[in-house]
């Protein structure tokens, strides 16, 4: 017997699904809003959720993945309408299933009857407890925490891996651990970065040659392929793999064997190939710049890794540890991290993902040199300029403690209390200036703080004029020197 919950804010939905559930002999609890369907949820005492893809009071969707983050997690599947794109959404989110409305009884059924079989095998036989090896590879939300369950998979396997994810998402560094894991681990990683393998020594590189069999052969190598027996081959961005080189590997994965160049006698090697790219493979093959046949051969086992923006519950543990390696190889003492550092890091897309962060850390040990602290102004001008912009929409905590009380003074005259007795209330145009000059002496503040008193800089960051500025300045008292160390015009 099980414990399910329905989130639905269609009553008659709920009760038509409890009831399925109930005559299965399970136990069905149902609630109609979104708030109080993730709270029970989260309580970690349900096995299964249906929740509804939209509810009256928010997307059901997007609470999927925060359902999934406790450490027991239910199955999660989402109701929604036939919708090929909300499906795959919800697929992308984790959920077990999407099922069309209007639900059927029969997929009920099915649904609870696979995700109840599913567990009960999950504790029938648990999965041993390994230490997995995972040097390099930080992180523990629950999109990483997935990535890795899958290398623990791959890791008891010998099936050929495909690893996607965007430029600077860590590729590499998850092969090297899924071979780090394997029965192979004692055994050569070899890496063909398949970007850059010459066109006409393609052959040789990966196959190997005899001596004399051209021009400069003058011994006998082992190519890549060879190398890699007994061990992992890392095929580095598979998807700039010449065509006629795919139709040539795509024998030599079936088979093994190989010929290398100058031989008459076929060589073996017992590889297993973990292939990476930062391309979409299926739209590839959909422009006929990828065999299909080879895609099926790489993909037993695919991984994607999310990119750094879709994990940014890992930057500060990320930059605490890459700060460490970081100082370490540019040779400076270890450096503390201040908050308005970490807040400025949040803001940042992040593009290059985890290298730019790396080249981003770097940039600001070295800027900081001997400074014990890293702080925003040792960031890039491209960060300094994003915190400024964000300050505008965002008070700082001492003005906004200040606008709290501004309101209750306007709210409550006297400390009474009561917000109907408007006596006492200033002149709506009195107000409204107030209010405009605490904003303006806050954004300005910031400014002068984030341009480190440099007018030209803020004044390309704010848009005003040299003039302009500086009247404000003098008006609400703001000493530019203040935020630097010399004079900067």
């Amino acid at each position: 017997m099980g414990n399910v919950l329905i989130i639905n804010s269609n009553l008659s939905s709920c009760t038509k699904i409890s009831d399925i559930i109930t005559n299965m002999q399970h136990n069905a609890v149902d609630v109609q809003t979104l708030d109080k369907g993730v709270q029970k949820a989260m309580t970690g005492e349900f096995d299964l959720v249906f929740l509804a893809a939209t509810l009256s009071d928010g997307n059901g969707l997007a609470c999927t993945s925060r359902i999934l983050s406790i450490p027991s997690p239910p199955e999660v599947i989402i109701m929604g309408d036939p919708d090929s794109d909300t499906a795959e959404q919800a697929i992308k989110n984790g959920a077990w299933e999407y099922l069309q409305k209007p639900i059927s009884t029969k997929s009920v059924i099915q649904a609870v009857n696979r995700v109840f079989s599913y567990r009960e095998g999950i504790q029938a036989s648990p999965a041993p407890r390994v230490s997995l090896k995972r040097e390099g590879i930080i992180g523990s939300s629950r999109r990483m925490r997935q990535c890795l369950a899958t290398v623990t998979k791959a890791a008891n396997s010998n099936a050929n891996v495909l690893i996607t994810g965007d430029t600077g998402t860590g590729k590499e560094l998850f092969a090297r651990a899924i071979h780090a894991n394997s029965s192979r681990a004692g055994n050569p990683f070899v890496v063909v970065d398949c970007a850059a393998l010459p066109a006409t020594l393609v052959e040789s590189v990966l196959f190997g040659h005899e001596k004399g069999s051209f021009t400069g052969a003058d011994k006998t190598v082992r190519g890549l392929i060879s190398q890699a027996h007994g061990g992992t081959l890392f095929l580095d961005e598979v998807g700039e793999m010449d065509l006629n080189l795919q139709k040539a590997f795509l024998r030599v994965l079936q088979e093994h064997r190989f010929r290398p160049v100058g031989c008459r006698k076929e060589a073996y090697s017992d590889f297993r190939v973990i292939a990476a790219t930062n391309r979409d493979p299926d739209r590839m093959v959909e422009q006929k710049l990828f065999r299909k046949d080879l895609l099926y051969r790489l993909n037993a086992i695919s991984l994607g890794l999310p990119t750094l923006k879709a994990r940014s519950g890992d930057l500060e543990e990320l930059v605490t540890s890459l700060m460490e390696t970081a100082c370490r190889r540019l040779g400076t003492e270890p450096k503390g991290i201040s908050q308005d550092f970490i807040r400025t890091l949040a803001l940042y897309d992040w593009p290059g993902n985890v290298r730019e962060l790396i080249n981003t850390l770097e940039g600001a040990i070295s800027e900081a040199y001997y400074e014990p602290v890293l702080f925003t102004k040792h960031l890039p001008e491209h960060f300094r300029i994003l915190m400024a912009r964000s300050a505008m929409e965002r008070p700082e905590t001492g003005d906004a403690a200040h606008e709290v009380n501004v309101t209750r003074e306007v709210r409550e005259p006297h400390g009474i209390g009561r917000p109907e007795e408007t006596e006492e209330l200033p002149p709506f145009r009195a107000f409204r200036e107030s209010a405009l000059a605490r904003a303006e002496k806050r954004y300005l503040n910031t400014l002068m703080k984030t341009t480190r008193g440099n007018i030209k800089q803020a004044c390309s960051v704010s848009s005003l004029g040299r003039t302009r500025l500086y009247t404000l300045l003098k008006k609400h008292g703001v000493d530019r020197m203040g935020w630097s160390n010399q004079n900067v015009t």
